[in-house]
């Protein structure tokens, strides 16, 4: 599959362009400013597909919003005299619907694109809101570009009202959207949609990015798994330097070996990691509520159980070679000893964050 990209170096087409590689058998050919219309009309004439970015959204000195609809036409015009009833993705904006020069020029856009559907090729025109994601201009393609640059690199983001309504759409969700038709799934009407599309404020968006900064210093990035925070938080990393790739947890140390916690989570517990030397037993307490689960993942260790009520009494042995997950129970005392000739390392999630004030953690030998 021949696809050709007009705004070829644009953020948008970055995106896509890098998913289209993924994909055996399909070529991409770019076209940007510098490509000539020889050069267009010739790719367009080959082409199985043509994606239309390219657009006037900030007007440098010499250009204005009538770009839009001009070299639409050029490439709607090049599609016609391919003879082919090539398929047409037009990225068109919401603004298409407003009464300014920008949106006029939108909408001229777009019926040249609807002009082609009429002769019989696929098209499909998608009106994007604030599409936001890696690899976006801060200062240029978006406010979210802008803070998460900001916020990446310890700057300051200026809010000028946080109450100002957002409405955005992921790149990875605009990109999938793009994929689905040049997979076959072209509108009947012409028209399509990018889902989800997620609606916000100013203020609120600023403030979950700004907190993602922080969460390196709590071990807690907050709730980042699913929607908008997660698309969020993927384009703030993205715009983390290099040299932030990683960072120190503290890590506490005494005799009997070594504690590390590396992250913490608002509802779903922590996650740590210890190890011990050989012969040294850790733990020896109870929980009325809290769980934990431990993974030897170096070395070999035996737990010991014993419960508070009956004093019944259990052991389970655990290699780093065999990784097994060894679940501590509510209301049975529990302990770990390395019995190995060399250090233990054991990861340890626990269903809640410790609470210093709160620990439901009481000391008991659970060999006693």
């Amino acid at each position: 599959m021949r696809v050709v990209l007009t705004g070829g170096d644009g953020f948008i087409a970055v995106n896509l362009r890098i998913n289209l590689a993924e994909r055996a058998g399909t070529q991409v050919i770019p076209v940007t400013r510098t490509t000539s219309r020889r050069e267009l009309e010739e790719a367009i004439s080959t082409a199985d597909a043509v994606v239309h970015l390219a657009g006037v959204n900030r007007p440098r000195e010499g250009q204005s919003y009538a770009e839009n609809g001009a070299f639409t036409a050029e490439v709607c015009g090049a599609v016609r005299r391919s003879g082919r009833p090539t398929p047409v993705i037009l990225s068109s904006s919401v603004q298409a619907g407003l009464d300014n020069a920008y949106g006029a020029s939108k909408r001229e856009a777009e019926g040249h694109v609807l002009a082609l559907r009429e002769a019989g090729n696929p098209v499909a025109i998608f009106r994007l809101p604030n599409v936001f994601g890696k690899w976006a201009r801060p200062g240029y393609n978006s406010a979210i570009a802008t803070f998460c640059h900001n916020a990446a690199h310890g700057l300051p983001l200026t809010i000028h009202d946080p109450a100002a309504p957002l409405t955005l759409a992921y790149v990875d969700d605009v990109v999938g959207a793009f994929l689905r038709c040049l997979g076959g799934a072209w509108p009947g009407d012409g028209w399509a949609e990018v889902d989800p599309v997620h609606h916000t404020t100013v203020g609120e968006a600023a403030c979950l990015i700004s907190s993602f900064g922080s969460s390196r210093e709590s071990s807690m990035p907050g709730r980042v798994g699913c929607g908008l925070a997660r698309a969020l938080y993927a384009t703030y990393l993205s715009y983390v330097p290099p040299k932030s790739f990683s960072y120190p947890l503290k890590r506490n140390t005494d005799a009997r070996g070594s504690f590390c916690e590396v992250l913490r989570t608002p509802d779903c517990g922590q996650f740590s990691f210890f190890t011990a030397a050989p012969g040294v037993t850790r733990g020896g307490h109870y929980h009325h509520t809290k769980s934990e689960k431990f993974i030897v993942v170096q070395g070999q260790a035996r737990f010991r159980f014993k419960d508070m009520r009956t004093g019944a009494a259990a052991e389970v042995e655990a290699r780093g070679s065999d990784p097994v997950v060894v679940e501590t129970v509510p209301g049975w005392a529990h302990d770990i000893t390395n019995t190995g000739n060399t250090d233990l390392v054991v990861l340890l999630w626990a269903n809640e964050v410790f609470d210093r004030d709160r620990p439901d953690t009481f000391m008991h030998a659970a060999g006693k």
